[in-house]
């Protein structure tokens, strides 16, 4: 006859896949307290911005280098448009030069990122958090990379988001169900059910504009971060912040959204998960033009990838071509 502890240590062995399936919060350290503070207070209902009032949009920089394309951007960010721009800086490590890359800018503390890790997700909450807290004034939140350039002038850019008649104030994130790596990337992670069946489990780009509803969705949310900020079970292909916020905001507010990211991205010839990177050779009024126009009814307004090598030649160009409309 077996003997009794070997039963016991048979039963807890045979009920471990149980055990992770329903109760993964047990076995992986909670958040950080720090964040879940800052995420309730940004959630937290603050007074709204007087209808008078100039809306802004907060510029949130995900960065883990220097700025290279600050002298580009800080042409866009001109002085005369102080009321239009809040710039909010998530780097590790941190990186603030004196007076910091850009004017006006603000540093929000930071910790360490790593690619197709949840980690990139938590440093965009943060800043998200940070611009709430911060104005109320801002009403749309743009994540942005240190390899992304802006196509348009700032008044343009501006305009296009609060004044475009064509469509409501809704976010841009490009929200897909029909990507051809959707099953394997849910099947590369925990166990998302119940709360994320596949039917609900959605893709997109990892930069994004928010509204403001759908800022505070995001630092209000715990549900679904508990799930997505499980360490994936394979590298490839999953990437946590190309899932979370397309299908947060998809199961949220299936409407709010145009489905579309205004961040224009090149993956012809892509490797390892990396889009195209253009060099210096390739800077040229027809690439800024090219890059402004897509198939659909929406302009895009920024664009990445960019080496360091192309800030001279884009700075060239800045002043006839991407800062006139």
């Amino acid at each position: 006859m077996l003997s009794s502890p070997f039963l016991v240590t048979l039963t807890l062995f045979l009920s471990l896949p149980l055990l992770l399936l329903l109760s993964p919060h047990i076995l992986f350290s909670p958040p950080d307290a720090d964040d879940l503070a800052l995420f309730r207070r940004a959630a937290a209902p603050h007074t709204t911005s007087h209808l008078s009032s100039t809306p802004k949009i907060a510029f949130l920089f995900l960065t883990n280098s220097n700025l290279t394309f600050s002298p580009l951007w800080e042409t866009f960010f001109s002085s005369s448009h102080t009321h239009l721009f809040n710039i909010y800086i998530h780097a590790h490590p941190p990186i603030q030069p004196p007076g910091g890359p850009f004017p006006r800018s603000r540093f929000i503390p930071s910790k360490p990122t790593s690619r197709a890790s949840p980690s990139l997700i938590a440093a965009a909450r943060r800043l998200i958090a940070a611009a709430l807290l911060h104005d109320p004034l801002n009403l749309y939140f743009a994540l942005l990379s240190q390899h992304c350039i802006p196509l348009h002038s700032l008044p343009f850019t501006h305009n296009y988001l609060f004044k475009n008649p064509t469509f409501p104030h809704r976010s841009f994130i490009e929200i897909l169900s029909h990507d051809p790596n959707l099953e394997a990337r849910y099947f590369a992670r925990p166990p998302m059910l119940p709360e994320v069946p596949f039917s609900s489990f959605r893709v997109g780009s990892q930069f994004f504009i928010l509204t403001r509803r759908h800022a505070r969705i995001v630092v209000r949310d715990r549900r679904l971060w508990n799930k997505f900020r499980l360490p994936c079970l394979t590298p490839e292909p999953c990437y946590p912040e190309e899932h979370y916020f397309p299908t947060l905001l998809s199961m949220e507010d299936p409407n709010g959204s145009t489905g579309f990211t205004l961040t224009r991205v090149n993956w012809t010839g892509s490797w390892d998960g990396h889009p195209h990177t253009y060099t210096a050779p390739e800077i040229s009024p027809e690439l800024i033009h090219r890059l402004r126009h897509s198939n659909s009814s929406y302009v895009y307004l920024f664009a990445r990838k960019f080496a360091p090598e192309c800030l001279q030649p884009l700075m060239e160009i800045a002043p006839d071509v991407i800062f006139r409309d």
